[in-house]
């Protein structure tokens, strides 16, 4: 009995480095990453131990069995995701490898809007863009309180191959699909593929959702140039990873090629439009105008964009990231029917190419007490459009305008941030649309030039714990042609569930 009990108190106990407290213990020996650890309790010399020693070795030997057990597979990124090993010869059955499948995260985002006046959208920029809601450039807000997002995302290991994820996104008017996509697991060489419904990779900001981002609004050159939720296209991503002695990441991406501002697509169809006018005699009549429209159907994908981010080494407190991206849509299609009968449509090719910066400072004071974020993006658009103007006549559409133009636009942004103190968080952000602003889509314009509009913001952002935020904003709207205007907001956001780390 006095032999079991010993060799119970000095149990050997099998776990990965990492996971290794600071306090010193004798190592027997180590294979593979891993060591056998003897522990010896301290105050005791061997020999038949105490109830407490038998206990403690007891529960040290279970936990470390029990993290064993649960410790997520290698390169997943899915919480709780538990490995299954792959079938030899067929012989077993490869099941679901999560551990609780899915993970579930919920995210409230909650603003209370106030602007000072009228703010349109900035010169140059308006035509095609609808926010749906009758307002500027606030991504939709309305004077009073908005529940501007509730966010369901979905996370779980589908099988050894493949991760999957899902975000659905409430607000008061119904409900989205955000992002649908499988990740594959374990290609050689640094490879991996994205398939699905997803935000691009392009950019900095591009990707991330509304309660990832350091300010209540997205940058105006995100927005503008690619539409009210940025470039968020289904479709294939392949990204590899070189083994360099710091990040470097390359990828590309065929996309279907749907978004407003960069590849807005009609396809063939029919022009419709119903009138109610008086006849002679003052009767209302009621005419049907039909006619087939001026596009042809281009098969997707129809989008591809390709971009590359690196890191360098920079040290424990500094990181850095910076990034090239380019785009090509082989089909921008766009229309806009007026109900005194005339139908505006373009129909070409565009490109962009943008730059983005990120640096980060860890002070390491509780908290994020004196950590920096500075980040910016530049993004230039060309869009070649065949320009038509045609009107309703005779039953039929008949052209009474057209010609060919360039549109030629960009924006930036830079931002900083610091933690003023543990917990909160001060920023400050500079915008500029339309350094270049010649366009070609602008209703009853033509082909116009535009002045450059700008953007001010100041906001401070407090953090209870990790699970919580709250947020004041101040922005300055100083758009050409218009009079300058302020806006202010409040903002909650609370998280429940499981959600993983955000990136770099």
């Amino acid at each position: 009995m006095s032999s079991w009990l010993s060799s119970i108190a000095s149990i050997p106990v099998r776990k990965k480095l990492a996971r290794v407290s600071n306090v010193p213990m004798a190592k027997t020996g180590s294979s593979s990453g891993t060591c056998i650890e003897t522990i010896t309790l301290p105050g005791r010399t061997a020999g038949v131990p105490t109830p407490g020693t038998l206990f403690a070795a007891l529960v040290v030997a279970f936990s470390s069995t029990a993290l064993a057990a649960q410790e997520p597979p290698r390169g997943s990124n899915v919480p709780g995701a538990e490995l299954v090993p792959l079938p030899v010869l067929g012989g077993d059955r490869v099941t679901s490898g999560s551990a609780f499948n899915p993970g579930i995260s919920i995210i409230v985002d909650m603003v209370q809007y106030h602007q000072s006046g009228s703010i349109e959208d900035p010169a140059g920029f308006e035509g095609g863009h609808d926010h749906g809601y009758g307002h500027g450039d606030d991504h939709g807000l309305e004077e009073g309180f908005n529940l501007r997002e509730t966010e369901l995302t979905f996370t779980a290991t589908v099988d050894p191959y493949f991760d999957a994820l899902a975000t659905l996104a409430f607000d008061e008017h119904g409900v989205e699909v955000e992002e649908a996509y499988a990740t594959t697991r374990n290609l050689p060489a640094g490879l991996r593929v994205k398939v699905g419904k997803f935000l691009s990779d392009v950019g900095y900001i591009n990707a991330q959702h509304p309660h990832d981002w350091a300010f209540v609004d997205r940058p105006l050159v995100n927005e503008f140039l690619f539409g009210d939720h940025g470039l968020q296209e289904t479709g294939v991503q392949l990204t590899w990873m070189p083994a360099t002695p710091f990040y470097s990441q390359f990828g590309i991406e065929l996309l279907q090629g749907e978004s407003d501002g960069i590849s807005p697509y009609v396809g063939a169809g029919r022009v419709e439009h119903v009138t109610v006018l008086p006849d002679a005699d003052g009767n209302p009549v009621r005419v049907r105008w039909r006619d087939d429209n001026p596009f042809s159907d281009e098969s997707g994908p129809r989008l591809i964009t390709g971009f590359a981010k690196f890191g360098p080494d920079l040290g424990y407190d500094h990181a850095a990231q910076f990034g090239l991206s380019y785009g090509y849509a082989r089909a921008f299609q766009r229309d806009d029917l007026h109900s005194s009968l005339r139908y505006e449509s373009w129909e070409g090719s565009a490109w962009f190419a943008g730059l983005d910066a990120v640096y980060k400072y860890d002070a390491g004071r509780n908290y994020g007490h004196g950590d920096w974020v500075v980040q910016g993006e530049y993004f230039y658009r060309e869009i070649d459009a065949n320009f038509r103007e045609m009107r309703f006549q005779n039953g039929n559409l008949e052209i009474t305008h057209a010609e060919s133009a360039t549109a030629r636009q960009d924006g930036l942004y830079l931002q900083a941030l610091y933690g003023v103190a543990p917990r909160w968080q001060a920023g400050l952000r500079a915008e500029a649309l339309g350094l270049t602003n010649r366009n070609a889509l602008v209703e009853d314009d033509f082909f116009a030039d535009f002045g450059t509009s700008y953007r001010y913001a100041g906001s401070v952002t407090f953090r209870p714990t990790e699970f919580s935020m709250f947020r004041a904003q101040l922005n300055r709207s100083d758009y050409y042609d218009q009079d300058p205007e302020w806006a202010f907001m409040l903002q909650f956001q609370m998280a429940l569930g499981v959600h993983g780390a955000h990136k770099f």
